[in-house]
């Protein structure tokens, strides 16, 4: 596997298709560029999944991210791109991608984007004593 930044999001088969369950993935040191000033930005990514037939490959995940050094992009369309891709590569029963941008300017923006296969409902919540 390549250690250069890449789009390709590589997956594997989900060991455990028959069970819902929840795959949470903390990404701590995004960055893009600015495309008004040309600055970097900087994000934290949190990916909270429940898998279908597949798993997204870490490695390729953090390949992927890195592939957006580079580039100028708005908050909200790089959110909206990143789950768009990953929903593409993996075909999850739901997936929430939640952008925390560091501050620029004395503002904090934060953008939250899901995605729900058509039919899946999630299990009830279990709250225990």
């Amino acid at each position: 596997m390549s250690t250069r930044p890449s789009k390709d999001l590589e997956t594997f088969p989900n060991p455990n298709p028959q069970r819902d369950y929840t795959i949470r993935i903390d990404m701590p040191e995004f960055t893009c560029i600015c495309p008004k000033t040309g600055q970097p930005d900087f994000a934290q990514f949190k990916l909270e999944y429940v898998p279908d037939q597949k798993n997204v490959e870490l490695k390729s995940l953090k390949l992927y991210m890195w592939s957006y050094r580079e580039e100028g992009a708005f908050h909200e369309a790089v959110t909206n791109k990143i789950l768009e891709d990953l929903v593409a590569a993996t075909e999850p029963r739901f997936m929430r991608l939640t952008g925390v941008w560091n501050v620029r300017g004395g503002i904090y923006t934060t953008v939250v984007v899901e995605h729900h296969q058509a039919g899946w409902q999630p299990a009830p919540k279990v709250e225990l004593p």
